[in-house]
């Protein structure tokens, strides 16, 4: 443990710190403080049946104290320091503003992760694309013989991990704009940014588009001159036309690209031809073809360009080329579960948005049977409706947004000839029993929500581990 944590660690002694949101963030490092002898309190407007009885059992054992309901916030005048989880937004919760005003300090797990981790950083946000892109990353580290701690928005606390990492390892996170948003305290890091690529999402918990897009900003504008960044040169990071938008003018240190449609003067990109190649200083590198790439969809081969422009120098290019021909995929990202009576199934639960279920449909070069539907967070469900009418045989609603989707494809120019059949029903389950009684050999279905999960799961996750759970359990 290096002496800031250990510092961190003693400063804390005697004081109360209390975890507001007991997710999958604040619930590690609850317990790894209080191991520590730390004066821990749990808040959470939810029960212990929601938060888990096992979870809790083992806080009551490491002495943490529990403010549970709606007196969940009783307790904050009495802390010394509080962490909110990463989805309580400071601007629209009035009691941060209340801790602020009595002197208190109110941060996050990943804002003293970034202010104490003695590893280099690699950081990578953006609308779609990030958990992939942030897992190729950490493989290609790995693959090259390097320490790598992979967490942040990807499921994984890494605050605990600080009483392990040292100043030779890599830290991999992936940032999303909640995480992002207060992020202010980031001196010189991280030492390579990305941003996939930015649209316009969230809506439901951003205060406007600015506030989403700002909060992106911040994994640039914190980095020293001698970082990397690495943007999509496909996208001009200018929603709505706006140019104050383009993060290009927020880049600190040196600006490298990536595309799969033309030439980047420093990072890699795709031919026409399908080979990916690296381009620097006008010197180009030859690393892969895209087809050496096993998992489908060009949104991945985009992934891979991102990847090998935020590695590049760190692991060789058989390392890169032995990922590519070996990784399977990220957990609910076209994650292939199981092939039944001759249909294969697909869970895609990280298909929140419509753009990441046209990626999704992109991958499959033959009609599908679709899954969709769930909780509603404000997104345009129009954009997809035209591909959906292209590539999609059987679409099942299912969940709040059931209504808005079927609206949106029915009234769709095409709907009639496309021969699509659109049946709508009311859970997750349910959907998947209609597309299996429906399905015949050789078909395709996919859970492509095109929404969070939120209505019926507390998370894309859980909802995509009850879909596999479901698909495995058919029997004969």
């Amino acid at each position: 443990m290096v002496n800031d944590v250990k510092n961190f660690l003693e400063d804390l002694s005697g004081k109360k710190v209390a975890f507001v949101g007991m997710g999958v963030a604040n619930v590690p490092c609850a317990k790894w403080l209080a191991s520590h002898g730390i004066d821990v309190y749990a808040c959470d407007k939810r029960d212990r049946e929601y938060i888990g009885r096992e979870i809790c059992e083992e806080l009551d054992k490491l002495g943490v104290h529990f403010c549970l309901g709606d007196d969940y916030l009783s307790a904050l005048p009495e802390m010394d320091l509080i962490f909110r989880s990463h989805g309580i937004l400071p601007f629209q919760n009035k009691w941060i503003g209340e801790c602020i005003e009595r002197g208190q300090k109110v941060t996050t797990e990943m804002e003293v992760f970034f202010k104490y981790c003695p590893a280099k950083i690699i950081a990578v946000t953006g609308s779609n694309g990030k958990t992939t892109t942030t897992t190729l990353i950490s493989e290609m580290l790995k693959k090259s013989g390097k320490t790598v701690y992979l967490g942040g928005n990807i499921g994984k606390a890494l605050m605990p991990e600080l009483e392990n990492i040292t100043a030779n390892d890599f830290a991999v996170v992936e940032l999303s704009s909640f995480q992002l948003l207060t992020m202010g305290n980031m001196v010189s890091k991280p030492d390579i940014a990305v941003v996939t690529n930015i649209e316009s999402t969230h809506l439901d918990h951003h205060i406007s588009l600015d506030e989403y897009v700002d909060s992106k900003r911040n994994i640039l504008i914190y980095q020293s001159a001698g970082a990397k960044s690495v943007l999509n040169a496909d996208c001009d990071y200018s929603i709505g036309g706006r140019v104050y938008h383009d993060m290009r003018f927020d880049v600190r240190g040196r600006l490298y690209q990536f595309s799969i449609s033309h030439p980047v003067e420093n990072g890699a990109y795709m031919k026409p031809d399908g080979s990916i190649v690296f381009a620097e200083n006008g010197v180009e590198t030859p690393v892969m073809n895209k087809n050496d790439i096993v998992i489908p969809g060009m949104h991945n081969v985009e992934n891979y360009c991102t990847a090998i422009t935020a590695v590049w120098g760190l692991v060789s290019v058989e390392d890169i080329v032995s990922v590519a021909k070996t990784f399977g995929g990220v957990e609910h990202r076209i994650e292939f579960v199981r092939e039944y009576k001759g249909v294969k199934y697909y869970n895609d639960s990280i298909a929140t948005s419509p753009s990441r279920v046209i990626s999704g449909l992109k991958a499959f070069n033959q009609k599908i049977i679709m899954i969709c539907g769930g909780s509603d967070k404000g997104n345009d469900m129009s954009q997809m409706a035209p591909l959906i009418l292209e590539k999609v045989k059987l679409l099942v609603l299912n969940g709040a947004t059931a209504d808005k989707i079927y609206d949106c494809v029915v009234n769709a120019d095409g709907f009639a000839e496309s021969g699509i059949e659109v049946v709508k029903t009311d859970t997750m389950e349910n959907a998947l029993n209609i597309a299996k009684e429906k399905a015949v050999s050789g078909d395709i279905v996919s859970l492509c929500p095109a929404c969070p999960a939120f209505d019926q799961f507390k998370t894309f996750e859980y909802r995509g581990r009850k879909f596999k759970e479901l698909v495995n359990g058919f029997e004969d």
